[in-house]
């Protein structure tokens, strides 16, 4: 089992529409804190970024946040985090965040939340790290996106391994004991443009 001591959690600007995002952005920056896990985020004191990093730190957890210079200017930067980094572009932001992560989860969110999950897979099945990515489908938001990549496995464009190194729970608990007992597959020869 890898040990995770810290995590980062994509999640929306937003709360959404269901109140049981709200609780599971609760339960995992509780989990988080109760784990000895530092939280990696976004630095946003609103939506869900803001309620999953409130929680953390309530239950006396470390919290540290990256934010670009651009939104740090616009009252967005959550004030009572543990440490706080601001840079200089969202390209950084989201390197940052990954060098400071053991693991990463994304909530329900938009699409910020959809690019930094598919990058960071997307990093994975390349090679280029070998920790564990991962979905919280909380009350079934992520249903659909997961039967498309099942549907995009079946057409021949995505690898089952690729698939399956992108872990899929419903319960913040269970879904860290999955990260911490991740093995990650062999990371694969990638062919140049003039290889066979």
């Amino acid at each position: 089992m890898s040990r995770i001591k810290s995590l980062c959690v994509y999640c929306g600007s937003s709360t959404g529409a269901d109140p049981a995002y709200r609780a599971a952005a609760e339960a995992m920056g509780t989990l988080l804190a109760r784990e000895g896990i530092t939280l990696v985020f976004g630095g946003g004191k609103v939506g869900l970024m803001g309620i999953v990093a409130d929680a953390a730190l309530r239950a006396g957890g470390r919290v540290h946040g990256v934010i670009p210079h651009a939104l740090s200017g616009k009252e967005v930067l959550h004030p009572g985090l543990s440490e706080v980094e601001v840079v200089g572009s969202m390209h950084e932001r989201k390197a940052r965040m990954a060098e400071l992560s053991d693991a990463f989860v994304a909530l329900p969110g938009g699409l910020g939340t959809y690019e930094e999950l598919f990058e960071t897979w997307t990093w994975a099945q390349l090679g280029w790290h070998a920790k564990p990515v991962a979905i919280l489908n909380v009350a079934g938001f992520y249903d659909r996106l997961v039967g498309f990549l099942g549907h995009v496995v079946d057409q021949g464009f995505v690898q089952e391994t690729h698939r399956a190194m992108l872990l899929v729970d419903e319960d913040p608990g269970k879904l860290l004991d999955r990260l911490r007992a991740y093995v990650p597959p062999e990371t694969p020869k990638w062919l140049g443009p003039d290889e066979n």
